[in-house]
């Protein structure tokens, strides 16, 4: 599906390709409280305004795997829907999908429980899969997370994980030298909701922020906003 969309997106129009797109939504217990549904309906819309094409992914107890599902949506006309590069077509034809983006979105946030904890990681690797096909140098990337990023599942628990600096580096080492690690060079990722609904030991907060931070510095991102 994804090689499929990839020559419309290539030959759009316009003058300058706009960004490739990702957004990963959990469908674990930060699914729960009102306001990460509320989040995904107002900040999506707006996000995928930007983008040229949006791919989608799924935190689940087994990200990759999952049959938790969504296709990816272009946005931006092609040459064949737009052979004159019209900006008021462009335009119609971006407004018309954009609203097929949020259905998609709230259907991985309504997934079934699907394995055991949360796989995070995953999910981020398994956007990346969908994004690589279309990356190019002079196309941006953007990524938006709904998720708390409580990743429990694997090699990576964050609610047993030592949040000293140096076993940061470590862990997040480790999780390089597994490939475990997204490979997000290049991409700005904004995070929504993050440790959302987490009660249980305040005072890691600040470590596991300083945590994650340096764990998506280490998978090149551009920017990194944790919300």
């Amino acid at each position: 599906m994804v090689l499929a969309l990839v020559a419309g997106l290539v030959s759009g129009c316009g003058t300058d390709p706009g960004p490739v797109c990702g957004a990963v939504v959990d469908s674990t217990g930060y699914a729960d409280p009102v306001t990460s549904r509320n989040d995904v309906g107002s900040e999506l819309p707006e996000f995928a305004k930007g983008c040229d094409w949006i791919g989608f992914a799924a935190v689940t107890g087994s990200s990759e795997s999952s049959t938790c599902r969504a296709d990816p949506a272009p946005i931006a006309a092609t040459r064949t829907e737009n052979p004159d590069g019209d900006p008021v077509v462009e335009d119609r034809v971006r407004a018309r999908r954009i609203t097929q983006v949020l259905p998609r979105a709230v259907e991985l946030l309504d997934c079934p429980k699907e394995g055991r904890g949360s796989d995070v990681l995953g999910a981020l690797r398994y956007a990346v899969k969908q994004l690589s096909a279309l990356r190019q140098p002079d196309r941006g990337h953007r990524l938006i997370v709904f998720s708390d990023l409580v990743n429990n599942h694997g090699d990576l628990d964050v609610g047993k994980l030592d949040l000293s600096e140096a076993a940061r580096g470590r862990k997040i080492e480790e999780l390089r030298h597994a490939r475990l690690l997204p490979d997000l060079s290049g991409y700005a990722v904004v995070v929504h909701g993050f440790l959302r609904g987490k009660k249980s030991a305040p005072a890691r907060f600040p470590l596991l922020e300083s945590f994650w931070r340096e764990a998506f510095e280490a998978a090149g991102t551009s920017s990194v906003d944790l919300l």
